[in-house]
């Protein structure tokens, strides 16, 4: 009371009126949310850079900075100064934002979207299938190595399959267990000279296995040096 009746009594006795704030006034943050993306000129306090002018990166009322991007030449990104929205006296509008909702909220287009080619994709793996399944019929798990290595060597060079435990080499030939030279049997009609191929590849490729073995160096065991034999008779004084 008697604060106030001293602030009357310095104005001459008159009330002093308190200026009223339009209600429909933005504050500077809100001022600045409003025009991200625009073109605008700050006046700040400080001294070093009174002025910025450039594209108004962000501003967050959060944080109370704003980031404005400075161009600084044609070939190069912008320079991003961030300052206090404290620091800012006012804002010049130098140009708007390219679009009102470039800012605000995402495209509403819908993209293109492109249909699969399943033709194709079921013909790729059918064609896997179809590797997968030849590779599975050329093993054999009821034979033995030496049969399924002979089966392998011989379809490197000839057209081989299965038929149950026999080879059969280009659908005229079979060789049958223990998969010999002689043990190669013509189909009627096959000439002599396709039956003395075949055999001649599997003689070679039994050649070729006997050969790996030879090769095939087995360390030698030394030999367990004597042990002497023990005098077991009486000892003397005994």
């Amino acid at each position: 009371m008697a604060d106030s009746k001293r602030q009357n009594a310095g104005a001459g006795g008159k009330a002093v009126a308190t200026p009223n704030m339009p209600s429909n006034m933005l504050s500077l943050e809100n001022a600045l949310v409003g025009v991200i993306g625009a073109r605008i000129r700050l006046q700040t306090t400080h001294s070093s850079r009174p002025n910025i002018e450039g594209t108004l990166f962000t501003a967050c009322p959060l944080t109370n900075l704003v980031a404005v991007a400075v161009p600084t030449s044609p070939t190069t990104p912008p320079v991003h100064h961030i300052l206090p929205i404290s620091s800012i006296q006012n804002f010049t509008l130098i140009s708007t934002p390219p679009t009102s909702n470039s800012f605000a909220s995402p495209p509403t287009t819908t993209p293109a979207i492109t249909s699969i080619p399943s033709a194709a994709l079921r013909a790729r793996a059918d064609a896997a299938v179809a590797r997968l399944k030849e590779i599975a019929s050329k093993k054999n798990k009821a034979v033995g190595k030496e049969a399924q290595d002979l089966f392998d060597g011989l379809s490197r060079t000839l057209p081989t399959r299965w038929d149950g435990n026999n080879i059969v080499v280009m659908d005229s030939v079979v060789v049958t267990a223990p998969y010999r030279g002689e043990d190669c049997r013509a189909g009627s009609g096959v000439p002599v000279q396709t039956l003395n191929r075949v055999r001649k590849v599997v003689d070679n490729e039994r050649k070729r296995f006997a050969d790996r073995e030879r090769k095939v160096v087995v360390p030698a065991v030394p030999a367990v040096p004597a042990i002497p034999a023990l005098h077991t008779g009486p000892r003397k004084g005994g």
